[in-house]
């Protein structure tokens, strides 16, 4: 499973970022999506998933400020990010499974950085 994950960099505080994440049609249209993060020393945590539906799932800390969405076009899930917060640092990980919580397959991470 292949998946694709670009649109990480640094950004100042309060201030806004989109991740994408693009994979094959049979991955997309079968599967969950998501991203998880992982921060230094810390555990990777889920911050969001889709299922092929559409409906999404987000972790408290950013429920409000991030959203998460499917372009069937051309097999991409997009995480929006605004009003980011320093603790929002971190590797983002793009994921895919059979559930909500993701975790069968893996993309390269893209680090995130919120900082003035």
């Amino acid at each position: 499973v292949q998946l694709q994950a670009s649109g990480g960099g640094l950004v100042q505080p309060g201030g806004s970022l989109t991740l994408s994440c693009s994979t094959s049609g049979s991955i997309f249209r079968r599967y969950y999506m998501g991203w998880y993060r992982q921060s230094p020393g810390k555990e990777r945590e889920l911050v969001a998933s889709i299922n092929t539906a559409g409906n999404t799932e987000y972790r408290d800390s950013v429920k409000g400020r991030f959203t998460l969405s499917r372009n069937n076009a051309n097999n991409t899930i997009l995480l929006q990010m605004s009003s980011l917060k320093p603790e929002d640092t971190a590797v983002y990980y793009c994921s895919a499974g059979s559930s909500w919580i993701l975790y069968d397959a893996w993309g390269q991470g893209t680090l995130v950085t919120v900082s003035s």
